[in-house]
């Protein structure tokens, strides 16, 4: 199978690196477009249909959050941002627009494309809902909107990733661990409490559908319907 893939990226060396190097780790089963401004990137993304977009934020004309946000009202194709950006709230903020993971430059070629793989491996094998429900909760992932009992909930950006983590894996143990890596990534150096005390934040907002956020001791957190 032919895997369709939009690489975004202004840098031609970084842009030479990516493809020679998935070219043959994949032996040609992925088909790599290039595009070296933001609009080429968006107008690419709105007339063609790829498999998954790597995306840096930092682009001519416009840049890579932007087409994420604009990308994330029609499609759900799997989005990795590459950059240089580090900073926690940069993070935060590409996975609040959408993006399925975010790489911060320099990266090893292997570990990305062992998450391009991963992320076409489910992508493929499943179709994400537009809204994402569990009792009383609903996640709009595209609008960044939640609602509890069809009532809209103002989360920070934070509290809003840790649930749409806790949606995506419904009924499952989320860890500590888990978590941080998915929102603050894998250079964080501070410890779990902070998982814990933004799920506290998190429940709090949620008022009556606080208790569908189960603490599994020893383990992490879940999301259950309340019987």
């Amino acid at each position: 199978m032919i895997f369709k893939l939009l690489l975004v990226e202004d840098d031609p060396e970084i842009r030479e690196i990516i493809t020679d190097y998935f070219m043959e780790k994949s032996n040609g089963s992925f088909d790599i477009h290039n595009a070296e401004t933001g609009i080429e990137g968006q107008l690419n993304c709105m007339n063609n249909e790829y498999d998954l977009v790597l995306l840096d934020v930092m682009l001519p004309e416009v840049d890579g959050f932007t087409i994420c946000r604009e990308l994330r009202k029609t499609s759900d194709v799997p989005i990795i941002f590459i950059t240089a950006r580090h900073s926690e709230n940069d993070r935060l903020y590409g996975y609040q627009l959408g993006c399925d993971d975010y790489v911060t430059k320099p990266f090893s070629l292997a570990e990305l494309y062992a998450k391009v793989t991963a992320l076409l491996r489910r992508s493929k094998g499943m179709i994400r809902k537009e809204i994402m429900n569990s009792g009383s909760i609903k996640l709009d992932p595209y609008r960044c909107i939640v609602y509890v009992n069809d009532e809209e909930v103002i989360l920070a950006p934070i509290e809003f990733a840790i649930l749409k983590v806790l949606m995506e894996n419904n009924s499952r143990v989320v860890s500590r661990d888990s978590l941080i890596i998915r929102i603050w990534g894998y250079d964080f150096d501070g410890n779990d409490r902070v998982v814990d005390n933004h799920v506290k934040k998190l429940r709090k907002a949620l008022g009556s559908a606080s208790a569908q956020i189960k603490t599994v001791f020893k383990k992490g957190y879940k999301l259950e319907v309340e019987q």
